[in-house]
């Protein structure tokens, strides 16, 4: 799920996974960090969802994917689109 907050020339834009799923560790990979795994790591909140929140410029394009333990890669069902690759997002 994408939780979306939009400011004058940003949006923050925090990616929810639901709790325990999938199991270990996972984090955000994608334009927004240069593809790097781990740059923006999930981490549990208070109701056992996990997420991480990065702020965006707006009116921008944005490909990503979640990255679990393991090396298991996983889409976001509520993202934009997708590209036959990776999950869209739009600020």
């Amino acid at each position: 799920m994408l939780e979306r907050t939009r400011r004058r020339n940003h949006t923050q834009i925090t990616f929810v996974l639901p709790a325990r799923h999938p199991d270990g560790e996972v984090s955000v990979v994608g334009d927004v960090n240069e593809w790097r795994p781990g740059a923006h790591p999930m981490t549990e909140r208070p109701d056992g969802t996990r997420a991480v929140t990065v702020t965006l410029p707006v009116n921008q394009r944005h490909g990503f994917r979640y990255l679990a333990s393991g090396g298991h890669w996983l889409d976001e069902d509520g993202a934009d689109g997708h590209d036959g690759l990776n999950s869209l997002l739009h600020t």
